[in-house]
């Protein structure tokens, strides 16, 4: 691989496996000005397009979903490791059904339901844009059937 800094050859100074093993990361060093870097290698698969609810297709996108966990899961007692799992966790069920088109509403539901387990205060966040509410009166239907659920 090239320097991303000078484009000479660089040599591999540390080589590991991250992810839960999906991803292979590699500390480089070009051997003429001995700057350092990181580049990563993943497997590559068939995309996955996403079908809207208004009929739009577009890329399933890992950061999209990272950054709507992300938001969720602001200012709570949530680590960057947990989202990071939960992405990659959605991701490869994704991939597993094996399928080029997908719903928008099945990975929402599917967010939803790893949110529940993980934090109430994030799920209810998340469900709040997912779900679209038009009123109040919605809002707190979620708020009893989550009470009822977590009580059982």
């Amino acid at each position: 691989m090239k320097c991303t800094f000078c484009a000479a050859d660089t040599r591999v100074v540390d080589k590991r496996a991250a992810n839960d093993g999906r991803v292979t990361r590699r500390r480089r060093e070009c051997q003429k000005c001995e700057k350092r870097f990181t580049t990563y290698e993943r497997v590559e698969t068939q995309p996955v397009i996403v079908v809207k609810k208004d009929g739009r297709r577009e890329p399933f996108d890992r950061n999209k979903l990272r950054t709507g966990l992300m938001k969720a899961c602001e200012k709570r007692p949530i680590g960057q490791d947990i989202i990071e799992k939960t992405v990659n966790d959605i991701e490869d069920a994704l991939r597993r059904k094996d399928a080029v088109e997908i719903k928008g509403n099945l990975i929402g539901n599917m967010v939803m339901r790893k949110l529940r387990r993980i934090d109430n205060v994030a799920y209810i966040r998340y469900a709040s844009v997912y779900q679209e509410y038009e009123d109040i009166t919605s809002f707190e239907e979620e708020l009893k059937r989550l009470k009822n659920t977590k009580g059982t």
